[in-house]
């Protein structure tokens, strides 16, 4: 199991009622052919904009009260439905307009200087998946929109350091850059890392530090906001029982392996589903364990 924004969209969860699984394949479509447009193949900085720009007009013809392309246009299996399942459900459009704005930053952005700019990205490319699930079940309101968009960004920075290697073979750094400096350290220690260089000892004792703080972050996120996967009823709330506590897990993973995801990503296989499963089934004691751990 791995943690990310999109794949937490429950396009295949038994969880998930049948009245909502066609509205959610159909945003789960959008949010994904969107990321793909800025993170895949060999297509031009230009080109992947202007193909981004395409689905945010379609999406404000759909603000406005319009059709959003032709039937016959190439975009139309993607956004003829998602306009239907916008009415239906009375969804507001910023969220899709928020993801569209984080995928427009993929093209451009592959670091982030301090923990204010990450966290606004983590804003609008993460929160927006939060907010639409809670509007689907008709749930979204003041105190469950703040609590999903703290799952929802501490989910999304567990997985940017579950994908540290990953990314770096992107060109991606999304360890801000402040947070680097005040632990002497820098790209090069990255790529020391990710290529199976030795580093100084030093080195490694200040990445453990560092990582600790970013762990602990994310962590504390994702237990401000669980209390909304217990006060949401029935299904919605176990699936969100489930994914806050597999972020927990790959939390956990990367205390157990000292923050080297170098030698080996942390992710979750069998007896960890059984776990989370067990969790999720039990009270909100379940995360007494996940309180801040002194270290000496």
């Amino acid at each position: 199991m791995t943690i990310d924004h999109y794949e937490n969209f429950p396009v295949a969860s038994l969880l998930l009622p049948a009245r909502l699984r066609e509205p959610v394949r159909h945003i789960y479509r959008f949010a994904r052919t969107a990321d793909d447009i800025a993170d895949e193949g060999d297509a031009s900085a230009d080109v992947r904009l202007a193909r981004l720009d395409e689905y945010r007009q379609a999406l404000l013809r759909i603000r406005d009260g319009r059709a959003p392309v032709a039937p016959d246009h190439e975009l139309a299996a993607i956004f003829l439905p998602l306009a239907e399942v916008i009415r239906a459900f009375g969804l507001s459009c910023d969220p899709f307009l928020d993801l569209l704005s984080a995928f427009s930053q993929d093209v451009g952005t592959s670091r982030y200087d301090t923990d204010a700019a990450l966290l606004d990205y983590c804003r609008r490319s993460a929160n927006p998946v939060g907010r639409l699930m809670l509007a689907l079940y008709g749930k979204l309101d003041k105190d469950n929109g703040r609590d999903a968009d703290a799952i929802c960004t501490g989910l999304q920075l567990a997985n940017f350091w579950q994908d540290i290697a990953i990314d770096w073979r992107k060109d991606r750094v999304y360890i801000p850059q402040s947070a680097l400096r005040a632990h002497h350290l820098d790209d090069i220690h990255i790529h020391r890392r990710v290529q199976g260089l030795p580093v100084p000892s030093q080195e490694t004792d200040a990445w453990r530090a560092m990582m600790r703080e970013r762990v602990a972050q994310a962590r504390a996120l994702l237990v401000s906001g669980a209390p909304l996967a217990w006060r949401l009823p029935g299904r919605i709330g176990l699936e969100l029982r489930l994914v806050v506590h597999g972020g927990l897990r790959i939390l956990e993973r990367l205390d157990q392996v000292g923050y080297d995801m170098f030698a080996r990503r942390p992710t979750l296989g069998t007896a960890d589903r059984l776990l989370l499963l067990w969790r999720g089934l039990s009270g909100r004691q379940s995360l007494h364990r996940f309180s801040p751990v002194r270290h000496s």
